[in-house]
């Protein structure tokens, strides 16, 4: 693992110990998670939006109107892209020393946008397919005129850096023998029981990443 961030923006300084610079990491929270948040300015107003993505080689992806002002934005100025899962609450025998396990990743740069419709048709195959395996082969094609407006961006994952918190309880040593629980009770994302719309003609529900 890089022991040096990639840029001076992108160094952890609070609990550097938890930073983590490889490209490895950085896209497997990436990948694990569905919703990232966009920060960016129009006309000097600071907006956080959070939004779908997904990841193909060294870019992030995002999607969008092809009017949108966030689009339009994010190819014009400068953004921070920002991801966070939680993966356990951290329960201490003191208040302050509770926590929580988490991975997270702060992106930095410039999205650009991907006007070539051959390469769009082929990262929304991969959208959608990440998230349901094989879906997209059974699927209405997509017509010219939805693709025409649907704005594509990417970002690269150059100038990035995660953080990671995957361990147990740190409580001080005079509060060991405090009689509460401690530990980590661990947290995950599962998929619910499906809800088949009535009118769906086909009755076969299909696999996702969340098994």
């Amino acid at each position: 693992m890089p022991q040096s961030a990639p840029s001076p923006r992108t160094r952890v300084r609070r609990l550097p110990e938890r930073a983590h610079y490889d490209a490895a990491t950085v896209a497997a929270i990436v990948d694990a998670a569905m919703i990232c948040t966009v920060a960016f300015q129009i006309d000097g107003m600071v907006h956080a939006i959070p939004t779908i993505h997904w990841r193909e080689g060294n870019h992030l992806y995002i999607h969008g109107a092809k009017a949108s002002r966030m689009l339009k934005a994010l190819t014009e100025s400068e953004a921070c892209v920002t991801i966070a899962l939680a993966d356990g609450l951290v329960l201490a025998r003191s208040a302050m020393h509770h926590s929580m396990n988490y991975r997270s990743v702060v992106i930095y740069g410039r999205f650009e946008l991907v006007t070539d419709p051959a390469h769009k048709l082929a990262s929304l195959r991969a959208f959608i397919d990440g998230l349901y395996p094989g879906r997209w082969d059974t699927l209405r094609p997509i017509t010219d005129k939805e693709l025409n407006a649907t704005g594509l961006l990417r970002i690269a994952l150059s100038e990035a850096a995660a953080k990671v918190r995957d361990w147990g309880v740190k409580d001080d040593a005079e509060d060991l023998d405090w009689p509460v629980w401690a530990g980590v009770i661990p947290l995950r994302t599962v998929a619910g029981e499906p809800l088949t719309e009535a009118d769906s003609v086909g009755q076969t529900v299909p696999p996702t990443r969340f098994g």
